[in-house]
Formats: structure tokens, C-alpha cells, sequence
């Protein structure tokens, strides 16, 4: 049925349900699976009279650290699944967007991820990435709830 699956994790407890989720589904029907994790670019921030620095190198580093210990944590549950698995690590403004090129450049025919299910005020403000995903894409995604 589904032959790549692409899971997609922020490090937080709903997306890690999603991954175990998408990673037992995988194993079900022996299939591929990628893991994506998206960090955000580093940028300036200046409030008022008060700017907060963090020099962009450090910035960057401390990222790519946070984005390999996410994919760590997947690949281990990955592993006591039995699945194998490709890992991707990409910064963007927008995971929406790089959750679509990655499952597009891979092959993907189904996304699995977490939602942290925020409604209201709240879902307005901050966005859903599970819900821009649903509206952007063709694929079938499977949207597990935290």
C-alpha cells in the first residue's frame, strides 16, 4: 500500500507519538521511511530600545546540534521497530514547505506527523504546519493527534 513514508518531527512529545505511529505503520507493511526534522534560520531580534545577540555561527550550531539529537531520538525508536530509515535535517522559515519538497524528492506516497492540536486564538496565532501540510498536498497524511 504506502512504500516510503515520510515522518516528520519537531522534538516535541506530539510529533514523537507521530513518529512511533508512522514508524509501526512502516513496519506493518515493510516499508521506506524518511524522518525530517526542520530548525529555523538564524535572524537578528530587536525589541524596542532592547536587542537580544546571539552571534548567528553559535546560532547555527546549537541547531544543528538540537536537530541531531531529534533525529537521534527517531532513529533509535526506528530501530527498535525494526524500520530503517533516512534522516534529513533542513532549515527554513516554514516546515511546511520543506515537509513537501522533502516527501516529493523522495518519493514519499504518505506523510505522518504529529499535531499538537491547538484550536481557537491559539491555532490562529501560531498555525498549524499540520494543517498547511493537508491544505498543500496531494499525498494522504496521516495527522496523529498529541
Amino acid at each position: 500500500m504506502f512504500k516510503h513514508i515520510l515522518v516528520s518531527t519537531d522534538g516535541s512529545e506530539p510529533s514523537l507519538k507521530g513518529c512511533q505511529h508512522g514508524l509501526e505503520l512502516a513496519r506493518q507493511l515493510g516499508s521506506g521511511v524518511t524522518v525530517v526534522t526542520v530548525t529555523t534560520p538564524w535572524r537578528s531580534i530587536a525589541v524596542g530600545e532592547v536587542a537580544v545577540y546571539l552571534p548567528e555561527d553559535r546560532y547555527e550550531a546549537q541547531t544543528e546540534q538540537l536537530a541531531k539529537e531529534r533525529l537521534a531520538r527517531v532513529e533509535a525508536l526506528a530501530k527498535a521497530a525494526g524500520v530503517s530509515c533516512q534522516t534529513v535535517h533542513r532549515s527554513h522559515v516554514h516546515p511546511w514547505e520543506v515537509i513537501l519538497s522533502v516527501a516529493n524528492e523522495k518519493g514519499c506516497d504518505l506523510i505522518v506527523m504529529g499535531s499538537h492540536g491547538a484550536s481557537g486564538v491559539a491555532g490562529l496565532l501560531v498555525g498549524s504546519q499540520a494543517h498547511k501540510v493537508l491544505t498543500h498536498t496531494a499525498l494522504p497524511v496521516l495527522v496523529v493527534r498529541g
